[in-house]
């Protein structure tokens, strides 16, 4: 029986669209597809790559204090139903302090303090907003265009300030393709105009016209996150690569800040934690490299990895413990014989080579949860054509990271952990009205008022 409305007057009728999910289930039911993690058979292969976290360095030797968490969120919005094509992009990264400490001694008390919780962690948050498709700076200027200088302004007027960090996104960037208190002067970037291409020039901060054809030149084009800009599309995807940079710097910037006021106190007992593997794809993929050799070249080394949450790699690392493959304690190293399976890639050797820059693990704590994480090696690269370093022993970090992962572990959804949930709980977008809110904002920017044509949505 359906459920009459609130008017009282008809019944609620269900969605003309509301079986499609169910067909389609149906239909891949009925598909013949492979899936590496639903075929998980002899395992014998896998048991000389575990170990267990007793036989790694003792993690109290070196117990880290506070956790750094970073994570991102975007939302691409229609501006008015009368013109579909009119997209506005939102996008933001936080950052959140927790301290274990105080935690940890929460968890022994009968009656949790929620003012005590809320004072071991604290928070930051920096947000950006753009036109992103269907609408442009300027008459007379391409998509790609618009993004390009929507892209500079950005990084120039948006900041991070937390206590003595003060710093807008593109002095990040300049530090990034520097070293740890050296700023770059310039970054290398390709002219984007067709008929030029130049290659490799060097532009400042300021920016400088491209010397071939004359064109103006940003230092953020060095990202070229302008290459995936569609004129017919919603360019989320290209959103998305710009929030991962974002992300990027702002650890840049968090981690600097300690390393350079606290280096041996702060800095060298707290985790950097991002939401997702560390790991930079599409057109900025060369902050790779960038971001290996930033970190690595810290003294003393940060300890900082990146947890996923999804994926295939998620995937896989649950079905074997399905299969009973990892106990709590033990660590999987993922070299290239499990990528292979993993994957289903007949080349895992150049598995990670072009946008990793950490390894990646598979451990199962010691409540049982299933973490996939990416880690920092101690020099070297994670990756590379041979298959990169896969043994535990070349990551110097692993096991102060390992038991945070047990110190911290979180209900809020499934194998999750406490600073990546918060650092979400802060960045994440709320769904239904805070769509709308967004747009409200989005037509205020766009100049645009509401037309009879909207409809109700619009009235």
């Amino acid at each position: 029986m359906p459920y009459e409305t609130s008017g009282g007057d008809q019944h609620e009728l269900a969605s003309r669209l509301g079986h499609t999910h169910a067909i389609v289930r149906a239909l891949a039911e009925e598909a013949h597809f492979y899936v590496p993690a639903e075929h998980v058979r002899d395992i014998a292969w896998l048991q000389p790559k575990i170990r267990h976290r007793s036989e790694l360095a003792r993690a109290d030797e070196h117990r880290l204090t506070g956790v750094i968490g970073v994570d991102g969120s975007l939302m691409v919005v229609p501006v008015r139903d009368g013109l579909p094509s009119v997209r506005y992009g939102y996008a933001q990264a936080a950052a959140i302090w927790l301290d274990l400490e105080l935690m940890q001694a929460q968890r022994k008390e009968r009656f949790v303090d929620p003012v005590a919780l809320h004072e071991a962690v604290k928070s930051n948050l920096i947000s950006m907003d753009m036109p992103v498709a269907g609408a442009y700076l300027r008459e007379g200027m391409s998509i790609e265009d618009s993004w390009r200088e929507s892209v500079d302004r950005l990084f120039r007027e948006k900041k991070i300030e937390v206590n003595r960090l003060d710093q807008s996104l593109l002095e990040l960037l300049m530090l990034l393709h520097g070293r740890p208190g050296a700023p770059a002067h310039t970054v290398p970037v390709d002219c984007p105009r067709q008929s030029c291409r130049w290659k490799d020039v060097a532009v400042p901060e300021a920016g400088r016209p491209c010397p071939r054809c004359g064109s103006a030149l940003y230092p953020t084009d060095t990202l070229r996150i302008y290459e995936e800009v569609v004129e017919d599309g919603e360019n989320s995807t290209a959103l998305g690569r710009l929030m991962q940079v974002v992300e990027l710097l702002v650890l840049v910037g968090l981690s600097t800040l300690l390393w350079r006021l606290s280096r041996t106190e702060l800095f060298t007992s707290t985790l950097f934690v991002i939401d997702g593997p560390m790991a930079v794809y599409g057109p900025p993929a060369k902050l790779r490299g960038r971001a290996l050799g930033y970190f690595q070249s810290m003294e003393p080394g940060p300890f900082v990895c990146g947890v996923e949450k999804t994926g295939t790699a998620v995937d896989y690392a649950r079905s074997l413990v399905r299969h009973e493959v990892l106990k709590p304690g033990d660590l999987l190293l993922v070299d290239d014989e499990v990528i292979a399976k993993m994957t289903n890639a007949g080349n895992p050797l150049a598995y990670g080579s072009e946008t990793y820059w950490g390894r990646k693990f598979f451990y199962r704590s010691l409540d049982g949860r299933v973490v996939v994480i990416t880690v920092l090696p101690g020099s070297g690269a994670p990756y590379d054509d041979h298959g990169g370093q896969a043994d535990p022993a070349a990551y110097p970090s692993l096991p102060a990271i390992l038991d945070v992962v047990d110190r911290t572990g979180s209900s809020m959804y499934r194998d999750g952990l406490i600073p990546v949930a918060l650092a979400h709980s802060k960045a994440a977008y709320p769904i239904g009205v805070g769509t709308d809110v967004l747009r409200l904002v989005a037509k205020q920017k766009l100049g645009l008022r509401d037309a009879p044509d909207d409809g109700p949505a619009g009235r």
